[in-house]
């Protein structure tokens, strides 16, 4: 899997697969309107505010790396764009409805946990319990044309794990930082422990030096006795 995407194309690819399926009566989108998708304030993670030129010419660079496609006729002197990035009759990228749900949602919102992935793919696709999410996840883990998405390292503290796209190169960003804090914890935790066993060793050693002492003063008395 070769396809590196900026953080600004992620976000123009995922919007225009939400409202390519969310309102179809309104795709493909201007520039105006693909514009307005990426700085929502709603489900977006980050919430960007972007102006027409700065997605202008992402899609410029979108349309040569063949990803989308200006549409426009004769009767119509706005250009419109749609998405030819997957399941489109232009390229081989194929993604089941499961599957595009949770590729369209970690591109708009970043790293997601299965039952963040399952709330929020509602108006995508359909998941009948968490462990259709799952399975959809380890099927888009695991193809032969793939892998499209990965496991983030467990942050401290959470009970669940999050997953993230590879179509970037954020996810190589975020692991090394990822494995650096786990290590910071672990490092610290660590030196915790070796305190409170030092502690424990000298307040052992005050103890045994009382007794001794006491022992000490015993002796003589002992040994006078017998």
């Amino acid at each position: 899997m070769n396809i590196c995407l900026t953080p600004y194309e992620a976000r123009v690819i995922g919007c225009l697969l939400e409202k390519q399926r969310t309102t179809p009566e309104h795709y493909p989108l201007s520039l105006n309107a693909l514009t307005n998708a990426c700085n929502q304030k709603s489900s977006r993670d980050p919430v960007l505010e972007l102006d027409e030129a700065t997605v202008r010419n992402t899609v410029d660079a979108l349309v040569k790396k063949h990803f989308v496609v200006e549409k426009g006729g004769f009767s119509s002197r706005v250009s419109k764009y749609q998405q030819r990035f997957c399941n489109s009759e232009f390229g081989d990228l194929t993604f089941s409805e499961q599957q595009l749900g949770i590729v369209c949602v970690l591109l708009l919102r970043g790293p997601q946990t299965p039952g963040e992935l399952r709330t929020r793919t509602e108006r995508l696709c359909k998941f009948q319990d968490i462990q259709e999410v799952e399975s959809a996840i380890q099927q888009l883990m695991q193809r032969d044309d793939g892998p499209f998405v990965a496991m983030l390292p467990r942050e401290p503290g959470k009970r669940e794990v999050r997953f993230a796209h590879l179509f970037g190169g954020e996810l190589e960003k975020r692991e090394p930082a990822a494995r650096a804090d786990a290590v910071s914890t672990e490092s610290g935790a660590e030196a915790d422990r070796v305190q409170q066993l030092e502690q424990l060793v000298n307040q052992l050693r005050d103890e045994v030096a009382i007794l001794q002492a006491r022992l000490d003063r015993i002796s003589p008395h002992q040994d006078a006795g017998g």
